[in-house]
């Protein structure tokens, strides 16, 4: 499960993928020729095509040859372990469990499911001064409002336009 879980990670901290568009992934979205991954996303049905990096497809690809069980046919990529196989559906458990093993402590009044790497994802290329509106298109977002509410304040980007209230009061 190893094998697995890491590809599913990595996926969602690189591609911001959701967690049902990574139970649907099947190999045909996979297009290695051209290093990316398209998929119909469940949610809003909208076509989404996102670069294949070199380091997650060797985790796909180390996992279909090491971790996938091989009696397993379905044309899903990611699956379950034991009987029956097919696609998996519990990615909530594959976070805690390592977060768990990291020893980081969870609020338990916060959600900790896959949708909190989307989050980091986000928030992540607001630092890097990404602009909002390719941060939606990477979130598959069909509107960029729909974004706002993964953007957490940016604290240094806001010290940086903070105004100098002396100045203000000097020179306003």
């Amino acid at each position: 499960a190893g094998k697995r879980d890491y590809a599913i990670l990595l996926m969602v901290a690189h591609l911001g993928l959701r967690d049902s568009d990574i139970q649907n992934l099947k190999f045909e979205n996979i297009h290695w020729e051209n290093c990316c991954i398209r998929i119909n996303q469940s949610k809003t049905g909208q076509l989404l095509e996102l670069p294949l990096s070199e380091e997650l497809g060797n985790a796909i690809i180390d996992y279909l040859k090491y971790g996938r069980p091989l009696q397993d046919t379905s044309q899903y990529v990611f699956v379950r372990h034991i009987a029956p196989y097919g696609k998996c559906c519990n990615y909530y458990s594959v976070l805690r469990k390592y977060l768990s093993l990291a020893n980081i402590r969870l609020d338990t009044t916060k959600p900790h499911g896959l949708h909190t790497l989307r989050h980091t994802l986000a928030t992540r290329l607001l630092e890097q001064k990404v602009p909002l509106q390719t941060i939606s298109q990477i979130l598959g977002h069909t509107s960029v409002n729909s974004t706002n509410v993964y953007l957490k304040v940016d604290l240094n980007s806001l010290r940086e336009c903070a105004l100098n209230p002396e100045e203000v009061f000097i020179n306003g």
